[in-house]
């Protein structure tokens, strides 16, 4: 796990190994009370989702393919 000190308004960038394709930017727009709201900007083919959503898309396509 890679773990990265951010503040607000600064942003984390995962990219494609070519280093030219950006395909999702996060950015920190709040922190307050202990809560981080991010904000999400990802290429139009790069699908974003909370992990417990990405978890029960997984188990829908695992009982699709039986």
């Amino acid at each position: 796990m890679l773990i990265l000190s951010r503040g607000i308004r600064e942003s984390v960038v995962v990219g494609a190994p070519d280093g030219v394709r950006r395909l999702l930017k996060v950015t920190v727009l709040e922190i307050d009370c202990g809560n981080v709201r991010l904000g999400f900007e990802a290429d139009d083919d790069f699908h974003v989702h909370r992990w417990e959503a990405w978890e029960r898309i997984r188990a829908g396509d695992r009982q699709d393919a039986s």
